[in-house]
């Protein structure tokens, strides 16, 4: 059975207050494991002894390419908390498929993915929506995961993003079976729309959200056919369920919508 964990960024406000206070809560609402989004300062040794301490599995981090090309040893850092897994969440657009610093950038994940292996670990890569713009009618994603190997870069889906890029999660988890060890759940309400990007941090300019735009929400709250994307990821060998809420939404907190999001989940898992 998937066991099913936190991407610790959906929390951040709290982590920033009160790092070991939330690793307790997270663990008291059924979490399994957790993913992280950065240390807040805490030394390997005491965030693995945290972990220990209350039972969770650090079975994640997501830690971006540029801190791992400056000093590729930041590897070790999550391989002595324990962590299965590091993820590149994000790209930038130089790095992209179809951009001059891609064929670099495969390269260098190629090369990290190798260290990370050494290290006990795997290396995956975390989508957005903007990866399924297509270069030469191909999604960028594709490519990506083409011109790296999979014994060197795992795909760590991220289903509400797929959704949004405009492909369909199930089969796009299909499509990657055996890849996806680790799989974003996520949900969402609205379209893509000029606000979007704001919800990633992303100070773009452009308006405030009205009714109908993209916004994101508690699991089973939106629009992904969440038991489908259970079944398909329980068909294709997935092994770690990770929920992710970027921002909380309909007025509640980021622990309210985590709380909510787990207790939806374990009905359907």
């Amino acid at each position: 059975m998937m066991k099913i964990g936190v991407q610790l960024y959906s929390v951040r406000d709290e982590m920033e207050r009160d790092f070991e206070g939330t690793l307790k809560r997270v663990k008291d609402m059924g979490y399994d494991c957790v993913e992280f989004a950065g240390l807040f300062g805490r030394s390997a040794a005491e965030v693995k002894a945290l972990c220990d301490a209350y039972g969770l599995i650090p079975i994640s981090a997501h830690v971006s390419l540029d801190d791992m090309r400056e000093d590729p040893f930041v590897l070790q850092t999550y391989a002595e908390i324990g962590c299965k897994y590091v993820a590149i969440p994000s790209m930038d657009t130089n790095d992209r498929p179809g951009h001059p610093g891609f064929e670099k950038t495969a390269q260098d994940m190629a090369i990290l993915g190798a260290f990370a292996k050494k290290l006990g670990m795997k290396l995956a890569y975390h989508n957005h929506d903007f990866e399924f713009e297509k270069v030469d009618g191909k999604y960028a994603l594709d490519i990506l995961y083409d011109t790296v190997p999979a014994d060197l870069l795992l795909a760590q889906l991220d289903t509400c993003w797929v959704n949004v890029g405009g492909a369909d999660p199930v089969a796009y988890i299909h499509q990657y079976k055996g890849r996806v060890e680790i799989l974003h759940f996520k949900d969402f309400a609205g379209k893509k729309s000029e606000n979007m990007y704001a919800l990633l941090g992303v100070n773009d300019g452009k308006k405030e959200a009205t009714v109908g735009d993209f916004e994101y929400r508690p699991l089973g709250q939106g629009l992904q056919d969440m038991p489908a994307i259970v079944k398909a990821a329980k068909e294709c060998g997935t092994e770690w369920a990770i929920i992710e809420i970027d921002e909380p939404s309909r007025g509640k907190t980021s622990m309210q919508c985590i709380k909510e999001s787990i207790d939806y989940l374990k009905t359907i898992i």
